[in-house]
């Protein structure tokens, strides 16, 4: 483990959007077949990471809506990469300043307990390498592998197949999300399935069509500022008994300089990119009364290119 002066960590855990989320169908092991395209923002949780000597994991964090027991992803993640140390008598207090909306389509709890396994790996000095923490991380979830290297990837299978590309951006985007409303993620692709993946089989061969054109057209889409848009298969079901994503991406489809909206992931959370940063700050001073009056919380973001970071 780290020496005494080493027994404390700092670790940024940054939110993502999607910038592409297409269901291709429903597998037999009840998963969805994905492709997507996520990206990391600079909109950021802090953990802080200590270690203790009564072989125990504690949770606490300034975000008093959020469990702190095992039911939190932070502390599952703590117990899995103990299980693998093969080590009981490691421990650990983790302290969570909670900046990324809960529920929100953001995989702020995913990012989280990404950076419980990357901080917990340094802390403990397991030395696991990247490969093995992101077979761990695929244990905890389908984003979790993901949110270890953050950037621009490619995201297949159930969203644990990576394929990260050196995407360079200036866009910068205004991310909103109504504070009252959550949406469950497994009730969305339930809804999603039933309306759209009835009686159709996985075809393995459409499955590789189809992560063969996102691949060669994915960065296109993004790069042509004048048709640009961006594909969220479950947005069909959550605009339509969602009134709040509903009235969200209209508040931002009518921005000035907008090049585009969308939801991220199952949502509520929706967003709207622009040619640069400058743009978004701009745009949003103008608007951010008329956001709020609207009942959102609001963020002025970046693009950024990569995961989950020791500082």
């Amino acid at each position: 483990m780290c020496s005494t002066a080493d027994n404390k960590v700092f670790i940024k855990s940054p939110a993502k959007i999607n910038l592409h989320l297409e269901v291709i169908g429903k597998r037999k092991d009840n998963f969805h077949e994905l492709a997507m395209i996520m990206q990391s923002i600079d909109l950021y949780d802090f953990l802080e990471i200590e270690l203790n000597n009564n072989n125990e994991l504690f949770l606490t964090s300034d975000c008093k809506e959020l469990a702190v027991n095992e039911d939190n992803l932070i502390i599952k993640a703590g117990l899995l990469l103990k299980n693998y140390s093969m080590n009981p008598k490691l421990g650990a207090i983790i302290s969570l300043k909670k900046n990324i909306p809960i529920g929100a389509g953001l995989a702020g709890g995913s990012s989280n307990a990404a950076a419980a396994l990357v901080g917990l790996n340094k802390l403990w000095n397991l030395n696991f390498d990247s490969n093995k923490l992101l077979k761990i991380a695929g244990e905890l979830g389908s984003d979790v592998p993901f949110c270890i290297n953050g950037g621009f990837q490619f995201c297949f299978g159930k969203g644990e197949q990576l394929e990260k590309h050196n995407f360079t951006s200036d866009y910068g985007l205004i991310l909103i999300k109504n504070p009252n409303v959550s949406i469950s993620t497994p009730g969305i692709y339930k809804k999603y399935s039933l309306k759209f993946c009835q009686g159709n089989s996985l075809d393995v061969n459409y499955i590789n069509e189809r992560r063969k054109f996102l691949r060669l057209n994915g960065i296109h889409f993004l790069n042509d500022i004048k048709k640009m848009s961006i594909r969220n298969d479950l947005q069909k079901i959550v605009i339509e008994e969602n009134k709040s994503v509903r009235n969200g991406l209209k508040i931002l489809t009518q921005l000035d300089d907008c090049l585009c909206s969308s939801m991220s992931g199952s949502g509520p959370s929706c967003f709207a990119l622009f040619q640069s940063i400058d743009a978004a700050f701009n745009s949003h001073e103008k608007n951010k009364k008329k956001i709020k009056e609207a009942g959102y919380e609001s963020w002025v973001c970046q693009f950024v290119k990569e995961g989950i970071s020791i500082v």
